[in-house]
């Protein structure tokens, strides 16, 4: 056989498995069968994959509805088609409203300080925990710190206002020693680095399973190599470590950029009351506050609009720079 019958036979054979009909490509019957056969053998899987995505489809996808709220003079009682429409009235209040960009303010600053102090910590403990030749060791350390996630906000908060309040253990045995006392619950100075130092406390430890996970890839013939040419500690974990991990690290800066403004409900809500509104309101308890408290869930949904959008450009503003990086970031080009 010639090569051009062999070519010829080659293109009968391709237009046959995958026939073309009026410009449109049709995929082969065994092709359907295999894929009924993949969802036969998978169907276990998929059954318990469905009630994450029944999750999202409801609380996330299913809730991005009830943003119309923030366009009406939202009545629970007439629902929303019943409210009457008020278009950006509810926006334009909210940008002159001093009490709204006094939440955004506290907001965006205890974002930064835990971007810059919370965000390094898993990696850290990560590296620190990787580090630790006994297995035997490695896991209690993990799960002494692992622990706090497990623990509710009210407990956390209780555990700090019974060590660092006026009548705390520390400042017992500070008064025992003739040392004073310091005032850190309930006092607004020291309220923003309190509420990352019990993040730091109570989520460092989980955060770091995913460093953890992407620390075990890394290939091991590359920290051999690099000690045979004479690296150190300090050059092997700049030259190797960091470079293997860096992918996920800029995935996870990318996602955390995405949730700034998302710096928790429940922490704050328990300790606004100690400091004040002026200092401990955030977006979350200006929306609950506005909209449960006061009744205007119209002017509460603009404000947690607000929030979701800048999200979102953050995200993308986020994975343009990491790709710019070289990285692939949350979603490719």
């Amino acid at each position: 056989m010639s090569a051009i019958d062999a070519q010829r036979s080659s293109d009968v054979g391709r237009r046959a498995a995958t026939p073309i009909d009026g410009g449109v490509r049709r995929v082969a019957p065994g092709a359907r069968r295999g894929h009924r056969q993949r969802f036969r053998r998978d169907r276990l899987l998929l059954l318990m994959m469905a009630p994450g995505v029944a999750y999202f489809l409801v609380f996330h996808y299913g809730a991005l509805f009830g943003n119309t709220l923030a366009f009406v003079d939202y009545v629970p009682f007439l629902g929303i088609a019943g409210s009457e429409w008020v278009g950006l009235a509810n926006v334009r209040q909210m940008f002159g409203d001093p009490d709204f960009w006094n939440a955004v303010h506290n907001t965006v600053l205890i974002a930064a300080l835990q971007i810059v102090f919370f965000f390094p910590a898993p990696l850290a403990l990560a590296l620190l925990l990787h580090s630790l030749v006994g297995d035997v060791v490695k896991r209690f350390v993990q799960s002494v710190v692992y622990l706090p996630h497990f623990l509710s906000w009210v407990i956390v908060v209780a555990l700090f206002q019974h060590m660092l309040g006026g009548a705390g253990v520390v400042n017992g045995w500070l008064d025992e020693w003739g040392l004073g006392t310091i005032h850190v619950i309930g006092n607004p100075e020291a309220y923003k680095p309190l509420v990352v130092a019990q993040v730091l406390w109570k989520e460092c430890g989980w955060a770091t399973i995913i460093f953890l996970a992407a620390l075990s890839q890394v290939d091991e013939q590359q920290y051999e190599a690099s000690a045979l040419d004479g690296a150190g500690w300090w050059r092997r974990l700049w030259h190797v470590t960091l470079p293997g991990i860096r992918p996920v690290i800029v995935l996870l800066l990318v996602l955390r950029l995405g949730e700034f403004l998302d710096v928790g409900f429940e922490q704050f809500f328990l300790q606004r009351q100690a400091v004040g509104p002026e200092v401990g309101e955030v977006l979350d308890t200006f929306v609950y506050f506005t909209g449960f408290a006061n009744g205007e869930f119209g002017y509460a949904a603009a404000a947690g609009l607000f929030k979701g959008v800048i999200g979102v450009a953050l995200v993308y503003t986020a994975n343009k720079v990491a790709h710019r990086l070289g990285e692939q970031g949350v979603y490719q080009r």
